[in-house]
């Protein structure tokens, strides 16, 4: 199978760069770190990767908000660059921090004609950083990197992780374009078997039985951990996939309740088997 080139870009306050280029080389890619610094000074090395991944952490200290200095990197800087590298069939992914850089970026979403985006991320209901372990029901139609994923296991690790639609209409819209992606669920039974992680997420958005604190950790709106962008290529989510490769991660795996393989693993298998 071919091996693509992943390009894992980090920023002063980056701290999960290691992880996550490790995941992609144990899912069979080439990886490339890089400062933003270097991709600043040549933008057009973009071209020679197939995979981005803007990975987690505290970019730039996240002094303003949240990934908002790097966002603004991205925006005034390689917003021509990086519209070419998604139109070109490549995927994007965004973890955590990434994630909030990649929503105020206006990579994942919309801005209306007065500039507020579609969604945002803010500041966690709880008012405090959290870091447990989540379940995750998905629903993987719109993005090859969640194909034959039906639930995960992953844990979070944030302040403002909390998914705000800008309206209902918004949330409404997303629901129907099929991007929200991903959504936290109740610990009352594995994955595998819990009935909330199977069922489809169909109809407007807020027709769903709300899942509670701490089971949804941050208080985002329709329980949403992740979502893509309207082509599928590009994806953000709060929860570490990368934290989460090998069994032995698993906080239970002493109690043989871990599978054989950590469940992030696949979304980085699924990203590297779109190029093959």
């Amino acid at each position: 199978m071919p091996r693509p080139n992943v390009l894992v870009l980090r920023a002063p306050g980056t701290n999960c760069d290691k992880e996550t280029a490790w995941a992609f080389e144990r899912a069979g890619a080439r990886v490339t770190p890089l400062h933003v610094n270097r991709l600043l000074e040549a933008p057009e090395r973009l071209a020679d990767y197939q995979i981005l991944c803007v990975p987690g952490g505290f970019s730039f200290g996240d002094d303003l908000a949240a990934g908002r200095i790097l966002a603004c990197r991205f925006r005034h800087h390689l917003a021509e660059p990086m519209r070419r590298f998604i139109d070109a069939d490549r995927l994007v992914l965004g973890i955590c921090n990434g994630f909030q850089v990649l929503i105020q970026a206006g990579i994942l979403v919309e801005q209306d004609e007065q500039g507020v985006p579609e969604a945002t991320l803010t500041v966690n209901d709880s008012g405090r950083f959290e870091d447990r372990w989540v379940r995750l029901g998905v629903q993987p139609a719109r993005c090859p990197m969640l194909d034959g994923i039906d639930a995960m296991e992953l844990p979070v690790a944030h302040a403002e992780g909390r998914f705000v639609p800008r309206d209902q209409a918004a949330l409404d819209r997303l629901q129907s374009e099929g991007r929200l992606l991903l959504r936290y669920r109740a610990r009352r039974a594995p994955p595998a078997e819990s009935t909330a992680a199977k069922a489809p997420d169909t109809g407007p958005a807020d027709r769903r039985e709300p899942v509670p604190y701490p089971d949804n950790p941050n208080g985002s709106t329709a329980d949403v951990a992740g979502i893509c962008d309207r082509t599928g290529r590009v994806l953000g989510l709060m929860p570490h996939p990368e934290r989460h490769i090998e069994p032995t991660q698993h906080p239970r795996w002493t109690r043989g309740e871990a599978a054989t393989v950590g469940d992030g693993l696949a979304v980085f298998h699924n990203a590297v088997a779109y190029f093959a």
